[in-house]
């Protein structure tokens, strides 16, 4: 179930990114009149922030599967094994 959480956190944080930046852009646009470059430039920021909140949050999926990994491979050698 955890994995399915870290799965949907990842979309959103794709979605998200570029959307805020493109909010941004526009609102900077129609305030200072740079259309379009706001919207282009904070695109690109956003589309960049997505990414790395992904390899972030990709980095600590990887994290927490080694350490449950690790944990099982500590309870598999610690266990008394049956002699037939």
């Amino acid at each position: 179930m955890s994995a399915l959480a870290s799965a949907g956190v990842i979309g959103l944080h794709m979605v998200s990114g570029p959307m805020v930046g493109f909010v941004i852009g526009y609102g900077l646009d129609h305030f200072v009149g740079t259309h379009p470059w706001g919207k282009i430039i904070f695109l690109l920021i956003g589309i960049g922030a997505g990414f790395l909140n992904v390899y972030r949050d990709t980095q600590i999926l990887l994290l927490k599967l080694r350490q449950r990994e690790q944990r099982g491979n500590d309870a598999d050698t610690s266990s008394p094994q049956k002699k037939a």
